[in-house]
């Protein structure tokens, strides 16, 4: 015969082993073993006693997290392949959550979820990973699940109010008119002014937490995300922040509002010192994160930070002194150019862009994380805090496969 027997309908007398299928060496094995080891009693502590049994925690993570390895992020997406892949099937021990459950799991659990992110940083650092010799700080701007077309500003606001308070009075004239033919081109429905009336009564609410905010416009269908300029265009979004490891894991990351850089250097230093328990030796930062206030902390803390202004930025991309630049006048900014000048500290420094710049690359190419699914600060923190998270532990699985046998 040339070809082997194919029958697809042939029923199995015994299901086959996973382990037989996907090789003892795959990813979904090793995120089961971590699975294991960490402490899911903050998760636990969530549910109560009554009503129906719900789905274990560890369950519900350890789908969310091979998920997030293979850059899926969509709950109905899951739900599919939880019932037609093995290894998702493998990792639900046979279950099938539906997507709301696996939905309610990801936006209930902000905190746990991040000690979790920590407990896999310590398994990493256990194994004689995620080592804080040189640490490299970098951001990028991700978009909010929002429309950028659906904002509200003052203008528009005070024009939707003197608009709709047109619509009320020619809907009450229309209603009051003894000639039909007046209300031409009007649905005089009974509800009808009741709704334009609640919506004007919104106007002034709306307007005053505009105010508020002290921001020139602000989206409606997400109003915690911020429009950020990102290479020459405004994204409405959010800006993560990353602190990466010699060995490229992920030993920090935030998200915030910020427009600028230079804000979150000092908070994510001190993030890298409160996961790992240790100072980094050497971080590296680009110029975007420079201020003098910045170098002036770190000094005094005693870090060696290599991190260019704006002007030794430019000459260390072209190779030759910025002609016409301001003089430099503080005793700390001058070390720093002398530092980044010499061929050994931009030996260091230039380490930074091979060192965080591959993962931003991978999170945002590979494992769909361009934008947010869900919205709100805190939620789309949960979002970044699992991307980093299964990021770490395919990091793990490349380097030391083992290192939670």
């Amino acid at each position: 015969m040339r070809f082997r027997p194919y029958h697809p309908d042939q029923a199995y007398l015994l299901p086959p082993r996973v382990g037989d299928v996907l090789g003892p060496d795959h990813l979904c094995f090793f995120v089961r073993r971590v699975v294991e080891r960490l402490d899911l009693s903050a998760l636990e502590r969530s549910y109560g006693e009554e009503g129906q049994p719900g789905y274990h925690p560890a369950l519900l993570l350890s789908v969310w997290l091979y998920g997030y390895a293979l850059g899926m992020t969509s709950s109905r997406r899951l739900e599919q392949r939880i019932r037609e892949d093995l290894a998702f099937r493998y990792l639900a021990g046979g279950e099938q959550p539906d997507y709301w459950t696996l939905n309610d799991f990801r936006r209930r659990h902000a905190k746990a979820l991040n000690d979790l992110f920590t407990q896999v940083l310590e398994l990493a650092r256990g194994a004689g990973l995620a080592r804080l010799g040189h640490v490299a700080i970098d951001s990028t701007r991700l978009k909010a699940n929002a429309s950028p077309h659906r904002v509200e500003s003052l203008r528009k606001l005070r024009s939707a109010r003197a608009k709709l308070r047109r619509q009320i009075r020619r809907w009450q004239q229309a209603c009051n008119a003894d000639d039909p033919n007046e209300a031409a081109g009007l649905k005089l429905a009974p509800q009808e002014c009741a709704r334009l009336e609640q919506q004007l009564a919104e106007i002034p609410r709306r307007l005053k937490e505009l105010k508020k905010s002290g921001l020139k416009r602000r989206s409606r269908t997400d109003p915690e995300s911020r429009f950020l300029h990102q290479r020459g265009k405004f994204v409405l979004g959010y800006t993560a922040t990353l602190a990466s490891s010699e060995d490229h894991l992920i030993v920090e990351q935030r998200l915030g509002q910020n427009p600028t850089d230079y804000e979150t250097l000092l908070p994510v230093l001190q993030g890298v010192v409160q996961r790992c328990g240790e100072r980094p030796q050497q971080p590296s930062a680009d110029s975007g994160f420079f201020t003098l206030p910045n170098l002036h902390a770190l000094e005094a803390q005693g870090i060696d930070v290599y991190m260019p202004d704006s002007v030794l930025a430019q000459e260390l991309n072209i190779g030759r002194p910025v002609k016409g630049a301001a003089p430099v006048r503080d005793p700390a900014h001058r070390r720093m150019r002398r530092k980044l000048r010499d061929p050994l500290g931009r030996t260091i420094y230039q380490r930074r862009k091979a060192t965080i710049e591959p993962i931003l690359g991978v999170l945002k190419e590979q494992r769909a994380l361009r934008s947010f699914r869900l919205r709100g600060l805190v939620k789309a923190g949960i979002e970044l805090t699992l991307a980093c998270t299964a990021y770490n532990l395919t990091r793990m699985w490349r380097m030391a496969p083992r290192c939670t046998a």
